[in-house]
């Protein structure tokens, strides 16, 4: 390839990036909540600007005084919080998101209330655009520079490297997602920061100790910021064991640490355990016993003396005034201790009513997270083949909404047919991630099958946006042979590109598919 051809290409890239990187700014600067009160889009990411505000304004991880100051001209509220006694012996709300990236983005806000003097309470709109402008547009760059130096590395063509380019840009919901603040830029920037380590290692032959430690802290950080990319974390250190052993335990494990440690820390700062809050989502250890009778006086709210004696057997003397919230009628109930500030779950199992420590910090009064609460597409989806069939080609699918990634799977299918062993690796490697991936969420439970919620597409598989571009990378040059392949490839990206504008200022919003089945009756709303 010639110098021209090279310096044409890169002048190509200068001119996506900007347009890429003027757009998102563009729609940060006139991002507003529907209420327009905010710039915060939905209860997902207000979860974690409660936070921001919280341990800023209020030196805290609780939000209390965020949702419920004495200022009410704008308003900070979120369903995604828990409940649960704090540090100092109450109980308090909290963000139910993982702490790292609320805790790092703090650090922003901090500087900015410190410099400028502004708080984000008084003037949301211009720190929280200032921040989403710094955070989002300087992971876009990262993510896009980083990219352009892979596609160059192992492109053949022209067209092939600019199509593959171009899908990053613009076909992808990396960029729908830029307009809020949200773990899945996090993860998608970190994850191709640590395959292209991972390339330069395993591909290109490379061993500088650098390289491993950034793989391992990228790496753990899209794993703190997407519970199954712990697939991505796991592998990728295994194979880099297998590659260099010495250098991966010398520079991997102390680049892991700066991540782990950070993560457990911040959770255990804010709420007084390591596990982190979806992890308390169900009843503690058993306490004591209750016989089945005592289910009629907890019916009508009422504390009985062998409930009394129940509680005194195990170090709980209740106060006077001690309820109990009927949650099931004859199936379970809440003991509430306001003395104590206590809570207890009692729950009919069998012939025998048990009570239990209480760990389910979703389980609150007033929660939208109770069984029966739960509106629309969170239900969850019944029929385990009727979600793998939307996650795919239907309504939220992979291929139906994004249908570049065709060219991916394309892609990883001639690597596996190169003579190249490394190349036959890259392809396992992700093909095993993303078939494992797909069956976890395939087989959550009912709860979970909601597609990711209210959202313009499959959000909890966004991670492997780069893993399938770089796969994507031999199909784009086959394409460009031929003519015929390439107006093909080119309406494929035309309609990822369609959807993943078309929740551009929101993607908070249901994917256009949904939309449309729903106009025709085919879905209830």
């Amino acid at each position: 390839m010639s110098d021209d051809n090279v310096k044409l290409r890169k002048a190509i890239y200068a001119l996506l990036i900007a347009i890429a990187i003027g757009s998102l700014t563009g729609r940060i600067w006139n991002v507003e909540s529907r209420s327009g009160q905010t710039p915060f889009l939905s209860a997902n990411d207000m979860s974690r600007w409660c936070t921001i505000r919280a341990l800023v304004d209020h030196g805290t991880y609780s939000i209390d005084d965020v949702m419920y100051a004495k200022d009410k001209t704008t308003r900070w509220s979120t369903i995604d919080k828990v409940y649960h006694l704090g540090p100092d012996g109450k109980r308090h709300f909290y963000s139910s998101k993982p702490t790292l990236m609320p805790t790092i983005m703090a650090g922003q806000y901090w500087v900015i209330k410190n410099t400028i003097g502004i708080s984000i309470a008084e003037r949301p709109f211009y720190v929280g655009r200032m921040m989403l402008t710094i955070t989002q547009c300087g992971l876009l760059l990262v993510y896009l520079i980083i990219l352009v130096q892979i596609i160059e590395r192992y492109g053949k063509t022209d067209w092939g490297r600019i199509f593959v380019f171009a899908s990053a840009g613009f076909g992808t919901f990396i960029t729908t997602f830029g307009v809020t603040l949200n773990n899945h830029s996090f993860a998608a920037v970190a994850c191709l920061i640590a395959i292209d380590c991972w390339l330069k290692i395993w591909i290109d032959g490379r061993r500088e100790y650098r390289l491993f430690c950034i793989a391992a802290v990228a790496a753990a950080f899209t794993a703190a910021n997407e519970l199954p990319a712990l697939s991505l974390f796991g592998l990728l250190g295994l194979t880099l064991l297998i590659k260099d052993y010495k250098k991966t335990i010398i520079a991997g494990i102390p680049g892991a640490l700066l991540v782990i440690v950070p993560f457990f820390a911040t959770n255990y700062i804010a709420h007084g355990v390591i596990r982190p809050p979806y992890m308390h989502r169900s009843d503690g250890v058993v306490l004591t016993e209750l016989p089945v009778d005592s289910a009629a006086p907890l019916n009508n709210s009422a504390v009985d003396e062998s409930l009394r004696e129940a509680m005194g057997g195990v170090s709980f003397n209740l106060s006077e005034s001690p309820k109990v919230e009927v949650r099931e009628p004859g199936q379970r109930w809440v003991l509430d201790d306001p003395v104590l500030d206590r809570q207890w779950a009692l729950q009919k199992v069998d012939n025998k009513i048990e009570i239990r420590q209480w760990d389910n910090w979703y389980d609150y009064r007033g929660t939208y997270w109770k069984v029966g609460s739960t509106q629309g597409i969170d239900k969850g989806e019944p029929s385990k083949a009727v979600y793998a069939f939307h996650m795919l080609i239907g309504h939220h699918g992979v291929f139906s909404l994004t249908p570049i990634w065709i060219f991916s799977f394309i892609g990883l299918g001639m690597m596996v047919k190169r003579k190249d062993t490394n190349w036959k690796q890259f392809a396992a490697l992700v093909l095993f991630l993303t078939v494992l991936c797909t069956m976890f969420y395939i087989f959550r439970p009912l709860k979970d099958r909601n597609y990711g919620g209210v959202t313009c597409g499959f959000r909890w598989l966004f991670w492997f946006a780069p893993l399938w571009l770089v796969a994507m990378i031999p199909a784009a040059d086959w394409v460009a042979k031929g003519k015929w392949a390439k107006i093909i490839a080119s309406v494929l990206l035309g309609i990822s590109a369609i959807s993943a504008s078309y929740a551009a200022m929101n993607p908070w919003t249901h994917p256009w598919m949904y939309d449309y089945l729903e106009y025709l009756g085919w879905i209830t709303p």
